[in-house]
């Protein structure tokens, strides 16, 4: 009996050995995904991390820049508004950047690529400038040329300037290769994959990039706006902005950490919420709440302070809705760039105030607020003649508006133009709002050469410390 039961499983062995590595294949999961999934997952994590709210040490790096701007405070836990907060960057490079490197190897694996992959490499790009873009006006100098490679853990960093060179010159090449006679994605979650409107994304966000670095070098910064001027953003209708669904995980971030996280410390700042009271902005009844128990008070907290959260305006009804989009760029940013490209004198611009009013109008409109418009640039304090200030001041404080909740946009243009005057909250860090993220504290433990170098050439690891393209 016992030679039977052996001849049997000597039988088996010898029938299965040549396939036994077959054994070990998952047949159920997918081991390889198509460069779709790839590319919409990359933009739907760079939504969550442009428009989340949460802070801490494992939180992403652009979180806590709606405090730094004040355009709201945390009231229960003031690390954040006071300058304590840490954070990494992993969700950037992995999730972001390394899934866009991925859809681009799967496009690039096939023997030869068709038209529609060549305008999918080129939209791929725009998306990876865009987040480039954001670290390097965020650190400065950052791991670039070296990053997302495995089996170099410890990249070095490049220079910031010249990062930013390089990446204008990406984008106006990725530009240039689309195509819009020829398809791209079957779906994407910013264009659907209309070319056209991914060319005049990518227009738009040259536009800004050239502006951001204009006071630095003037030279690419004017050849980048005029370069991308003929195909930038002309209605709301071009917006850049993430739509997202009722049912998790494809609903905004924002209300997944207000909403399903049922935060209650997040508020409307005394400085945001008093400057819109006194013009009388139809806008707060969007952004934010009426204190409860009263009849149309909006208040604002201190920032910085620990203080009761019902005693002030919380974020507005719209922003506790899973769908609730998440702008990465829109019409009236770029038309309050052409009003300051209009006073800067860049060939093509002229008219500043009807830019400047192009821009509140198509804010007031993205709101459903634009019937009120009129009456609200009427107003002396307001109109572009009559507003105090330079036109830097006067751009500065209606940018500062209109990006609410564009956290990362609105504390990047406040350091540009230095408008709106902040003041740093009472025993914050460092007595000046930060004009720079300071390095995840995980790169001096893991990768401290290079961190060292990084320090030395920037002038300091500090929140203090501006960037080249912030020069006043």
């Amino acid at each position: 009996m016992k030679n039977y039961y052996i001849i049997i499983l000597m039988a088996l062995f010898f029938s299965c050995s040549g396939d036994l590595e077959d054994m070990n294949v998952d047949v159920k999961n997918a081991t390889q995904a198509p460069a779709e999934s790839f590319f919409n997952n990359a933009v739907k994590n760079l939504s969550d991390t442009m428009s989340g709210i949460t802070y801490g040490a494992n939180g992403n790096p652009f979180n806590t820049t709606r405090l730094l701007v004040q355009q709201i405070s945390s009231v229960t836990y003031n690390e954040g508004t006071t300058y304590y907060s840490n954070f990494t960057w992993n969700e950037v490079y992995m999730d972001i950047l390394n899934n866009l490197r991925q859809s681009a190897e799967v496009i690039q694996s096939a023997e030869s690529l068709t038209p529609a992959n060549e305008n999918q490499l080129a939209i791929i790009e725009i998306v990876q400038v865009y987040t480039w873009s954001k670290l390097v006006e965020s650190f400065g100098d950052i791991p670039y040329s070296q990053a997302l490679d495995v089996d170099n853990i410890s990249p070095e960093y490049d220079d910031e300037e010249v990062i930013y060179t390089d990446l204008i010159a990406r984008l106006t090449a990725a530009i240039n290769a689309l195509d819009a006679s020829q398809p791209s994605w079957g779906q994407d979650l910013l264009y659907n994959g209309d070319v056209s409107s991914w060319s005049s994304f990518g227009s738009s966000l040259l536009f800004q990039m050239g502006m951001r670095i204009i006071d630095a070098n003037p030279t690419l910064g004017t050849e980048a706006m005029t370069t991308a001027l003929p195909n930038i953003f002309t209605s709301n209708a071009d917006i850049a902005e993430i739509e997202h669904l009722e049912s998790q995980p494809n609903t905004a971030e924002l209300w997944t950490d207000l909403a399903v996280g049922n935060r209650r410390d997040f508020v409307g700042t005394d400085v945001f919420i008093d400057y819109m009271n006194d013009l009388e902005d139809p806008r707060r009844a969007v952004f934010f709440q009426e204190v409860d128990g009263t009849d149309g008070v909006y208040l604002g907290s201190p920032s910085g302070l620990v203080v009761a959260y019902f005693d002030f305006s919380r974020f507005g009804t719209l922003f506790y809705q899973p769908t609730t989009p998440v702008i990465l760029l829109d019409y009236a940013t770029i038309e309050f760039l052409l009003a300051e490209a209009a006073e800067r004198g860049i060939a093509g611009v002229t008219d500043p105030e009807s830019h400047y009013n192009a821009a509140i109008q198509a804010n007031f409109d993205y709101y459903g607020l634009g019937d009120s418009a009129a009456a609200y640039l009427a107003k002396p304090e307001v109109a572009y003649d009559t507003a105090p200030g330079t036109w830097e001041e006067k751009i500065g404080m209606q940018k500062w508006v209109a990006l609410f909740n564009q956290g990362l946009e609105a504390w990047t243009e406040y350091r540009r133009l230095d408008y709106p005057t902040l003041e740093a909250p009472p025993q914050s860090f460092v007595p000046t709002v930060p004009v720079r993220l300071t390095y995840p504290i995980s790169e001096q433990t893991l990768n401290r050469t290079n961190y060292e170098s990084a320090d030395a050439a920037i002038g300091g690891d500090l929140l203090t410390t501006s960037l080249f393209w912030d020069v006043d």
